[in-house]
């Protein structure tokens, strides 16, 4: 049973009625340009075939009621008294709601149920998935119009300011305005956006290690300062304004590990335009050389994978249907992503799997992933927004 009629089916049986709406949003996997988002850089994500759907319906009064499939949960906030409690799980549709009602927009009570197939915990960005979810039930309950950008931006406040996450800007951007068949360009300083298509007869596969990132917020706040540092030694805002050559010039003025950690975002950078490049003359085989680069990089350079990721990234590498392989995320754990041929996808993510589970004794997830588009709603008025 897909998503769309599971929830509609459990809305019905609820509520004794057919939901008014249905609304989905999307999770991600970044296909490169890693640690560059909050370097001011850019990013090349992709919306993935795996969503989090809510269905619903519009109430009279201001209270907003969501039963959770995937938790077997019901909870329930006033619009009019919005406050920070439990449980975790309704926390992000709270922030939502507090950040759309501060931008001004007016809001509706709903009830609704929601069940979503994107991983938790694995780098799939499941968090902006339900947020923007949420924003697109706000959207059709309450009738103000659909801005993707604005609406992506409202949700990222959520996320820092109620939930207390301190996330960039990429994964709510590809939530809200992802396209199917491509990738997207963010550029992180900037916010404007390009869709580049997926070379033709290719497949994204992710594979996750089954190891979570157990260092990652101490490392990750390191990484961040290493690189305002490496910014503020050659006297600019941030790395994205130092190009490779200049790196080559003056990098000996930095310190071994911090000329690791820049060469990195500067070198990152520049392979997330060729790739760009690569997308859009259909070279996958161009792509996936950029893409091994790239988990060199992260490997060596900025230092923020783990035996688990190199195993599987090697193993991915060596299957003949796989263009280019690296770690995607945050890293010290969680998922890789490979580009591969699509017709051989299945049989890749089996070998992969196997070869991966005799390696290491971890049972690993592989999701063969398709670019989507972005938060829509799927049924009721408004549909085609």
């Amino acid at each position: 049973m897909s998503l769309h009629t599971l929830v509609s089916t459990a809305f019905q049986a609820r509520f004794g009625r057919p939901p008014a709406y249905v609304v989905r949003a999307p999770g991600r996997v970044n296909l490169i340009g890693e640690h560059t988002d909050y370097n001011d850089g850019i990013v090349l994500p992709m919306a993935i075939d795996r969503a989090v759907w809510i269905a619903l319906s519009p109430r009279a009064d201001r209270q907003v009621r969501v039963y959770s499939l995937d938790l077997k949960a019901e909870a329930a906030f006033d619009l009019d008294a919005l406050s920070r409690g439990r449980p975790a799980w309704i926390e992000y549709l709270k922030g939502v709601a507090w950040a759309l009602s501060e931008a001004g927009y007016p809001l509706a009570g709903w009830e609704g149920v929601v069940a979503g197939d994107v991983p938790r915990g694995a780098g799939l960005s499941s968090s902006a998935a339900i947020e923007l979810a949420t924003a697109r039930a706000f959207q059709a309950a309450s009738g103000f119009p659909w801005q993707g950008k604005e609406i992506a931006l409202l949700c990222q406040r959520a996320e820092n300011r109620w939930v207390g996450m301190n996330c960039g800007i990429m994964d709510q951007m590809i939530s809200a305005v992802g396209r199917a068949g491509h990738a997207l360009l963010i550029d992180c300083r900037t916010l404007e956006t390009q869709a580049v298509p997926l070379p033709p007869a290719t497949a994204v596969v992710v594979l996750d290690t089954a190891t979570r990132r157990g260092l990652v917020d101490s490392a990750y706040n390191e990484r961040r300062r290493q690189c305002e540092a490496a910014a503020a030694a050659f006297g600019v805002p941030a790395l994205r304004d130092v190009t490779p050559e200049r790196l080559a010039a003056e990098g000996h003025r930095l310190d071994p590990v911090t000329l690791r950690r820049a060469r990195h975002v500067v070198t990152e950078n520049a392979r997330t335009l060729a790739a760009v490049e690569a997308m859009q003359k259909g070279d996958a085989v161009a792509l996936g050389r950029l893409m091994d680069a790239s988990h060199a990089s992260l490997r060596y350079d900025f230092e923020v994978t783990n035996d688990a990721l190199n195993t599987i990234v090697e193993i991915a590498r060596g299957q003949p249907e796989c263009y280019g392989a690296r770690m995607t995320g945050a890293g010290f754990g969680g998922c890789a992503v490979a580009l591969v041929r699509a017709e051989g996808a299945e049989a890749f993510g089996g070998r992969v799997a196997a070869a991966y589970r005799q390696a290491t004794g971890l049972e690993p997830a592989v999701y063969v992933c398709a670019a989507s588009d972005g938060a829509s709603v799927v049924e009721g008025v408004g549909s085609h927004a």
